[in-house]
Order: structure tokens, then sequence, then C-alpha cells
């Protein structure tokens, strides 16, 4: 299962890395290298919008670096199988909606 935690807000990101809770501020390259990235291409993609989400491991990360709460940058999901294609509910009921994602 593949858990995925949704940014609140872009701009929220960039704050508390302008402001983090220790240290100087982050660039999009410090804070990436600073998490465990690879590459700082998912920092810049959550900070245009280009991606809303990243895996839960990874938000807990990047909380953990700036110096906040998971859950002042990060919403996880509603219900975490919602997340994986194979477990998501199938609504075969006429007239039936799926709960917002």
């Amino acid at each position: 299962m593949n858990v995925r935690y949704e940014l609140r807000d872009p701009k929220i990101l960039r704050w508390v890395m302008d402001h983090p809770g220790r240290g100087t501020p982050f660039s999009v390259r410090g804070l990436a290298e600073a998490v465990g990235l690879s590459h700082h291409a998912l920092i810049g993609h959550l900070l245009t919008g280009e991606r809303k989400d990243c895996d839960f491991d990874v938000a807990h990360r990047i909380a953990g670096v700036v110096g906040v709460a998971v859950l002042v940058l990060f919403a996880p999901p509603a219900s975490p199988d919602w997340n994986d294609a194979a477990t998501k509910p199938q609504y075969s009921t006429p007239g039936a909606t799926p709960p917002p994602t």
C-alpha cells in the first residue's frame, strides 16, 4: 500500500522553508538534500503546485527538517486504502457518488 499525503498549501511550505524552526532558511536544493532526496524536483514541484502530494515518509521527513508538525504542511488521506487503485472502492449502485478525494 502506497500512502500519499497531500500538501495543504504551497505557500505554507515556502514560508516554513524561509522561517524554519531550527537554523537558517532552506533553498529548494538545500531542503531536498536535508530530507535525503536524490533530486530537488519533488520540492520544486510541490512549491509550484505541479505536484500536490508525496509519500507519507517524505512528508514526515520534510516536516521534521523544517521543524513543524507534519499536519501543519500535509493532510493524510481520509482512508489510506483509497490511495491504492487496487483497493479503491467501486461504486456500482446507480446514483451513488464516491466520497471526495
